[in-house]
């Protein structure tokens, strides 16, 4: 979910930049990278022996969680982290909500670092600000495995574990490929993409529009356009269909914007145009299972990314080589498949309206 990336108010909109630049052509697009331009290892290929599960568990460790927010893909990364520790044998001491604030995540790093935990999951705040919140828990030995983000000029293997996230090039792409789908891969499309240097909406934007270019000659991107504040998409969107009213179809960047093209649609009576998009949203869904103008909606797999995390923690316990960089799978939620996909994805219950709609 976007939500672990950015605020609501952009707090730190712009300040990771994808090493290898914005644009992703060619080969080199087929893959998602990390920050540093890490190359991409699947969660699943993360495992510790049986030997390996023993030596942790009598080590008696314990964790910490530092969250940036409260919400469902923190409540689903959560429940990934814990069931995993408690496969593990690791005790969490506590859970923090930054409430997307810099300075009380470092204060939640003061708090918890009394409690002495062995591993820290976390989500730096901002790259600066957290290289000093969390340089305490490097320097105590704390073991930590991080969220999409890295303070900046922390080391893998020095300074943290790993960086676990989604699969990015994969968002972009199952999204491409489900509007194709909606559209009978030909047509006219919209690009909405994130105007500002992020190597994870970087990734998924490119790669919708490389999948298009590459892999369906007769859909043409017709129209683009940059955004960095949510609440502007239904003014963008307005504009882009006064300029080109035959789009067939549009991509936006994450769910919070589609929600303002959305209205923008509705306000212009248009039922023709498909709308494509990234990360679970109630209101977006909801207009998808009722037949509207969204026709797919592009997730990770939120419990996935909690379980992987955990596990390079244990890692990261008994001195075990970590991978860099990894990566948890995507899913696209259509009408048929939505119920599932919020289990799959959020490890909870669609919300009552979508699942009433699919009645």
């Amino acid at each position: 979910m976007l939500e672990r990336i950015i605020s609501k108010t952009a707090v730190f909109a712009g300040t990771i930049a994808f090493a290898a630049g914005l644009p992703l052509t060619g080969a080199s697009a087929q893959e998602t990278k990390g920050p540093g331009g890490e190359t991409a290892t699947p969660a699943n290929a993360l495992m510790l022996s049986d030997a390996e599960v023993a030596k942790i568990k009598e080590g008696k460790y314990s964790a910490a969680l530092l969250w940036h927010t409260s919400s469902d893909f923190v409540n689903a990364v959560t429940a990934g982290a814990s069931d995993e520790f408690s496969r593990l044998g690791v005790t969490i001491v506590a859970t923090t909500d930054a409430g997307f604030d810099a300075a009380k995540q470092k204060s939640d790093v003061e708090t918890v670092m009394a409690k002495k935990p062995s591993v820290i999951l976390a989500l730096p705040l901002d790259p600066v600000a957290s290289a000093e919140a969390f340089r305490p828990a490097v320097a105590a030995g704390t073991k930590l495995v991080l969220l999409s983000n890295v303070p900046k000029g922390y080391v893998q293997g020095k300074d943290y574990v790993a960086i676990v996230t989604d699969d990015l090039f994969q968002m972009g792409k199952q999204a491409a490929d489900a509007l194709a789908a909606a559209l009978g891969k030909k047509g006219k499309v919209a690009w909405i993409f994130h105007d500002a240097q992020y190597y994870v909406t970087n990734q998924r934007d490119n790669a919708f529009k490389t999948t298009i270019e590459k892999d369906y000659p007769d859909m043409k991107i017709v129209a683009t356009a940059g955004i960095t504040d949510p609440a502007r998409a239904q003014d963008i969107a307005q504009a882009l269909l006064t300029k080109t009213p035959d789009l067939d179809g549009i991509y936006v960047t994450w769910a919070e914007p589609a929600e303002g093209v959305l209205a923008a649609l509705r306000a212009a009576g248009n039922t023709k145009t498909k709308i494509v998009t990234l990360d679970l949203s109630e209101p977006v869904a909801l207009d998808m299972v009722k037949g509207g103008n969204v026709a797919a909606i592009t997730a990770d797999k939120a419990y996935e990314l909690g379980r992987a995390m955990a596990t390079a923690a244990g890692y990261g316990l008994i001195g075990k080589a970590a991978p860099a960089f990894v990566v948890a799978p995507a899913l696209t939620a259509t009408k048929a498949n939505v119920a599932q996909a919020w289990q799959d994805s959020l490890h909870r219950d669609a919300p009552k309206s979508v699942t009433a709609a699919l009645k």
